[in-house]
């Protein structure tokens, strides 16, 4: 037998297997390289203004004895959003009603933005039979207000939240945002979660300012602080969708209390190649924080979770039927979608 052969060998084969291990895991320079964020769990509100003004349903005009939609019948539809009545630029609902009320019954061409193109449509108002004032028949709006949960904060004091978009209740459309601003909030009680009635957070905003809110994506809010809020974790490494597993992970919210806690989850069926904001299942397994919300809560959006050491992403959604199980989105996905690239 050669044992110098097959020493030989062995030493090739080592090495070769040292080589792929490398390749496969993580070294500790690409760990070093990967972006660290700070942990958020802490809530916030928004105040912000739309982009042009959001058709969010019809509402019909009683007209001689009958009801009429002139929008619906031109052609408008819940989610497009108005920027200007014939020459006038528009930003407002009340400037809105103004330019209706000076047409004198005369047609109008509404221009407006549907799935990023800009179109035209031309309707007449009708006078209601209840006060003569002229209506399109639509209900639009302009502004809104809302809390949720910080997931992350950089270095730079820029932020991501929510882990989805800020929608219309009405339409479901992503709100196009002109202008938001970032507001302390106070959790003053909550609504436990049961199966078919979604539990929620409320609270009440702060006078003051404390940032300002630059993009609402279908994968998160996006803002900077004008100064760094009081965070409870520390920075953290990100974790790629790839290195994600099934099992524990923990998140971090704030309830009523307005204090930053931690609580135990699992999660389950990774989607690996999703894109969106639904792409693991998250399962609430705390007992404190079943007893308290019966799981997954409007407002805990955005809570940032955690798996082996490393931010992995954030809660998004509840499941109506059952609060203790929802969706997360991967931290990829919500960093993917700053305008801001992180180093």
């Amino acid at each position: 037998m050669n044992f110098k052969k097959i020493k030989r060998k062995c030493s090739f084969l080592l090495a070769f297997l040292l080589m792929i291990t490398a390749l496969l895991l993580p070294t500790a320079a690409s760990e070093n390289e990967r972006p660290t964020l700070l942990v958020g769990g802490i809530p916030f509100g928004v105040r912000f203004f739309t982009d042009g003004i959001l058709v969010v349903d019809y509402c019909d005009v009683e007209y001689c004895g009958a009801s009429h939609n002139p929008a619906r019948e031109a052609g408008l539809k819940p989610g497009d959003c108005i920027y200007q009545i014939n020459e006038q630029k528009i930003g407002t609902a009340s400037e809105l009603a103004e330019a209706i009320e000076k047409s004198g019954s005369g047609a109008l061409t509404l221009f407006y933005r549907r799935d990023g193109k800009e179109q035209s449509v031309t309707l007449t108002p009708l006078p209601c039979d209840r006060d003569g004032r002229l209506r399109t028949g639509l209900f639009v709006r302009d502004s809104g207000a809302g809390i949720g949960t910080v997931t992350f904060v950089t270095e730079q004091n820029l932020f991501g939240g929510l882990g989805h978009g800020i929608c219309d209740g009405e339409s479901g459309t992503l709100i196009p945002m002109a202008r938001g601003s970032v507001m302390g909030v106070t959790i003053g009680s909550l609504k436990r979660g049961a199966a078919g009635a979604p539990g929620e957070l409320k609270g009440h905003l702060s006078a003051g300012k404390t940032g300002a809110l630059t993009q609402n994506t279908a994968c998160g809010v996006f803002g900077a602080f004008a100064e760094r809020p009081s965070l409870p974790a520390g920075a953290m490494p990100i974790a790629y969708r790839d290195e994600l597993h099934d099992g524990a992970v923990t998140l971090w919210c704030t309830l009523d209390d307005n204090t930053p806690r931690e609580y135990s989850a699992e999660i389950s069926a990774i989607q690996r190649s999703a894109e969106g904001n639904k792409c693991f299942t998250v399962h609430i397994t705390d007992k404190a924080l079943l007893e308290k919300t019966g799981g997954i809560i409007q407002g805990m959006s955005g809570s940032p979770i955690i798996q082996d050491g490393h931010l992995v992403g954030a809660v998004t959604h509840v499941l109506i039927g059952d609060p203790t199980t929802g969706y997360g989105i991967f931290i990829e996905n919500m960093l993917e979608n700053m305008a801001v690239a992180l180093d």
